[in-house]
């Protein structure tokens, strides 16, 4: 069954423009397109294993997904994730996906059981320092950003243009995909994110004296 999504998740749909690579960096407060992708390296996965940037070397662009298990707009992008994985896989393309949530839905234990339940067919990473989403500038999960060759942004954004599969008529990830593998900028290189938002803790100040 489609979710019903809030009026106000309708009204952002509707009234929140696409932004073309000159304008990159509406949405995002840290990272405008064409900006080089921070490292990330050290993260656990659900798979034992430690997991860095680096460790992609080989791969002609990465896709790099903030996402969790206790987020309803999250778990419906799951599928589509893993289609968009198996799509590309023939062409060097890596999706990792990456959770900072501390709540205990959201734990390396909880995210373990929902990769081995769902199948995951990609990486899926925690950090609990929360640094990654931070270095990103990343607030809501899902959201996607593509990482070229050189590993700089090339788009950043909602995985597609509607939270509803059925409606989906642009697929903005992929199109982002297929012009980086082309050499090519993407036409569309930031969307606004739809979705929950990530929990960053917030640090206490200290009491002065």
């Amino acid at each position: 069954m489609p979710r019903i999504l809030p009026i106000a998740v309708l009204t952002l749909l509707i009234s929140v423009p696409s932004v073309p690579f000159a304008e990159a960096g509406k949405y995002n407060p840290v990272l405008d397109v064409g900006d080089a992708a921070p490292p990330w390296k050290g993260l656990p996965g659900v798979d034992g294993k430690s997991h860095s940037l680096a460790d992609l070397k080989d791969a002609a662009a990465v896709v790099l997904v903030f996402t969790c298990n206790s987020c309803p707009y999250a778990v419906d992008y799951e599928q589509r994730t893993m289609a968009l994985t198996k799509e590309f896989a023939d062409r060097r393309v890596a999706v990792v996906a990456v959770n900072v949530n501390k709540i205990p839905a959201d734990n390396l234990a909880a995210m373990k059981e929902r990769a081995s339940a769902q199948q995951f067919n990609f990486p899926y990473l925690f950090d609990a320092s929360q640094q990654i989403a931070k270095d990103y500038g990343a607030t809501y999960t899902p959201e996607y950003f593509v990482l070229d060759g050189q590993r700089k942004i090339a788009y950043m954004g909602a995985l597609d243009d509607s939270p509803d599969e059925a409606k989906v008529s642009r697929r903005h990830v992929a199109a982002a995909l297929e012009a980086v593998l082309a050499g090519q900028q993407p036409k569309l290189a930031e969307t606004v994110a739809i979705g929950c938002r990530i929990r960053i803790e917030r640090s206490r100040r200290r009491k002065q004296n």
